[in-house]
């Protein structure tokens, strides 16, 4: 997998290096939001240039939520604005924070993992596809749904859809369901 961190604090930026690349994952690191998004870019460019069918050049990015510069959320709401599909996870001591500003401006449900976290669980996050495909495709739920003013029910039925793929270690900001 190519997995791009931004990441302020630089023993905790190598130890998610060190075990994405013993899982033979290809990592790229930035320091700030501002050097996260210059990566982004620059993989994008890259990406378009070599014309490759994939529509994002990482298939993760993980976000501090308070860095310099920019912040996670600012980081977020850019790079969603190039791929609406980009599977974000936020990795935050400030789980509370974290969610109510993912929920509030996002649009979408994205992932968040509480530090500190066990690295086994992190790795595992990351490398699990299957929630990332189901995120994806409830995301695409909830955009449909807001265009048709959802019910209280179908609201329900989505957060309990929700919590039938969530892990134990992970919260997903859900704000953008119940503002609909």
């Amino acid at each position: 997998m190519n997995i791009l961190i931004a990441e302020d604090e630089p023993n905790i930026a190598m130890l998610y290096r060190n075990a994405l690349e013993a899982r033979k994952h290809r990592v790229v690191v930035a320091k700030d939001g501002e050097a996260c998004l210059n990566a982004y870019h620059n993989a994008l460019e890259q990406a378009t240039e070599s014309k490759t069918e994939d529509s994002y050049p990482f298939d993760v990015v993980v976000l501090d939520h308070r860095m310099p510069k920019k912040d996670g959320l600012e980081v977020a709401k850019e790079i969603l604005k190039l791929n609406p599909d980009q599977r974000i996870i936020f990795a935050s001591a400030y789980v509370r924070d974290t969610l109510a500003s993912a929920a509030r401006e996002l649009g979408k449900v994205v992932e968040i993992m509480q530090k500190p976290f066990k690295m086994t669980a992190f790795v595992d996050t990351i490398e699990d596809k299957k929630i990332s495909d189901e995120l994806r495709k409830f995301n695409v739920k909830v955009h449909s749904l807001k265009e048709r003013d959802p019910t209280n029910k179908e609201v329900i039925m989505l957060l309990e859809e929700l919590s039938k793929i969530q892990k134990p270690y992970v919260w997903y900001s859900i704000g953008d369901i119940m503002a609909a």
